[in-house]
């Protein structure tokens, strides 16, 4: 069986990305999908952290995972696919890079621009990295 990664992160180009995972599953047949959104490690210091303690911050992002992966469930149900989802943390294209090679994917299909905080001046700045930190092919969807 195929294993695909495909992150999401709510956007409409990441939901686009699962639609072409999903139409791959269905003509290439068996294929399994691993869902992942992943988000920086948190940074709490100073005053910060005296308001928010790092376990709230963890909490809220953990809550902010949970609209993309859940958006993700709902189509992947809806098309009866095989499929896994998972939060990562730490530095995004890294993370997604090394999940899909410990995963053993096969591929990794992502949109070209997401909702990170430089995707609208950087085009594609996270998929142009994992491009370039993982040996798992790509396929980049516009």
């Amino acid at each position: 069986m195929q294993k695909l990664l495909v992150p999401v992160d709510g956007s409409e180009n990441s939901m686009r990305a699962l639609r072409h995972a999903i139409a791959r599953a269905k003509t290439n047949g068996p294929v399994s999908i691993h869902v992942v959104s992943a988000h920086e490690e948190p940074i709490v210091f100073g005053e910060v952290a005296v308001y928010v303690s790092k376990e709230k911050i963890d909490e809220l992002q953990r809550k902010q995972s949970e609209g993309p992966l859940s958006a993700a469930a709902r189509e992947l149900d809806a098309a009866k696919v095989t499929y896994t989802t998972e939060v990562l943390v730490g530095p995004i294209a890294q993370q997604i890079a090394k999940r899909a090679e410990e995963l053993g994917c096969d591929g990794i299909v992502m949109g070209t621009r997401g909702m990170t905080a430089l995707g609208g001046l950087l085009l594609g700045s996270v998929a142009t990295k994992v491009v370039h930190a993982t040996k798992v092919p790509v396929t980049l969807v516009k």
